[in-house]
């Protein structure tokens, strides 16, 4: 087995080769997988151009980290807190402004937060009464990988309160888990987060990549030239 560390932003179902992975990467559409020279490290942000070298990769890598919100759950975790708290439209304002880059990702996070201010009741209340949706096929998919010996993480710009029941359901461990988190005072009400969490920043997943590649590299096989999709 390579050392590679596979970065999937979109699950697929399990399978037990990699034709019929790939079969299932190109019918959904969802899939993806990349690579870069002479590293340890293959991510991706966009669907395989070749869903059976996305599916070498996986069969391939020791490691798969997957995106939480709209991947592995149908939600967007902040946005539906934001919801729940009666601040939905004017978090979405800010979520539009981001993404046509009028702000940092850290920034966008900040105003947004800011704007929502849960406090640790509600963000408890919240997790309870609108528990998130798994996506079709991702918990077969992360037991036949695991099944497989891989281990597998949880790569998020959403927030770890929010992302660790998912986490547990599907039986991975919380110390595989790389979120942002909300920082509360004394008395339960929202204070910040923590900006010095990786995801918290642009580029943010591939540095939580880099250093889960770091962490493990004593237990990865060799680095070797990996293809690319």
């Amino acid at each position: 087995m390579s050392g590679s560390v596979l970065s999937l932003a979109r699950p697929a179902a399990a399978t037990n080769g990699h034709n019929l992975l790939a079969k299932q990467l190109n019918c959904n559409g969802n899939g993806t997988t990349g690579g870069a020279a002479k590293t340890t490290v293959a991510s991706a942000i966009t669907p395989p151009k070749q869903p059976q070298l996305a599916a070498k990769v996986i069969q391939q890598s020791q490691i798969v980290c997957f995106d939480v919100d709209s991947t592995v759950i149908c939600e967007e975790g902040i946005d539906e807190l934001a919801e729940y708290c009666g601040k939905g439209s004017e978090v979405a304002r800010v979520t539009k402004e981001a993404m046509g880059g009028a702000m940092t990702f850290q920034d966008a996070l900040k105003i947004r937060l800011n704007i929502i201010r849960p406090t640790q009741q509600q963000v408890r209340d919240f997790i309870q009464e609108r528990p998130s949706t798994l996506s079709k096929n991702v918990k077969r998919f992360v037991s036949h990988l695991k099944a497989e010996g891989k281990q597998v993480y949880l790569i998020s710009g959403g927030f770890d309160c929010l992302i660790a029941p998912v986490a547990n359901e599907l039986g991975i461990p919380l110390k595989n888990v790389y979120a942002n988190k909300m920082l509360f005072d004394y008395l339960g009400d929202y204070d910040s987060f923590d900006i010095n969490q990786p995801t918290s920043r642009s580029g943010g997943k591939a540095e939580a990549i880099a250093l889960i590649r770091k962490e493990k590299s004593p237990f990865l096989s060799p680095d070797r030239e990996e293809p690319r999709s």
